[in-house]
């Protein structure tokens, strides 16, 4: 799955660190809209979730998965977009566990696809030591070197 961000230009490596949350959720949309995944308008509904619902998207310490409804008309086709940003964002300030640097934005035309992308990458987060490896990315070259240290893992494992 690595590959599929990299060979499908769905990943950004921001060296920008958002002011808050919603920015961050803005800044995560970005490589999805240059992709014709989605619109503005899905980026809104998936801050406006957040803020309805509290930060739900927050799977793992670390790890974000913004989404929202599968038949969202902001959802133009379907993919999985991947923001690194250089340090972690707050969701909670009261709670740590509730902040991510990896933001992971899916947009589904269909809840089955939905949840074939939510399995995908949910197999790729347990692989050990991908969160930290993500984390420690600063540039395409170091985002190559996860690849090839995981493409690694896989072949020797088989």
């Amino acid at each position: 799955m690595l590959r599929y961000f990299f060979e499908n230009h769905l990943i950004n490596i921001s060296q920008k660190h958002p002011k808050d949350w919603q920015e961050a959720i803005r800044i995560s949309g970005e490589v999805m809209k240059e992709n014709n995944l989605v619109t503005d308008k899905y980026i809104d509904q998936v801050i406006e979730d957040i803020k309805q619902y509290g930060p739900y998207i927050v799977i793992v310490p670390g790890v974000a998965m913004p989404h929202s409804q599968a038949d969202s008309s902001g959802v133009l086709g379907t993919g999985i977009g991947l923001t690194i940003f250089p340090e972690k964002v707050s969701f909670d300030h009261n709670d740590s566990d509730k902040d991510a640097q990896l933001f992971f934005m899916l947009a589904a035309k269909d809840n089955k696809t939905h949840m074939k992308n939510i399995a995908n990458l949910s197999n790729l987060l347990m692989e050990d030591g991908m969160i930290e490896d993500l984390c420690h990315v600063k540039s395409l070259d170091d985002y190559c070197k996860v690849i090839q240290k995981h493409d690694m893992i896989v072949e020797k494992s088989k």
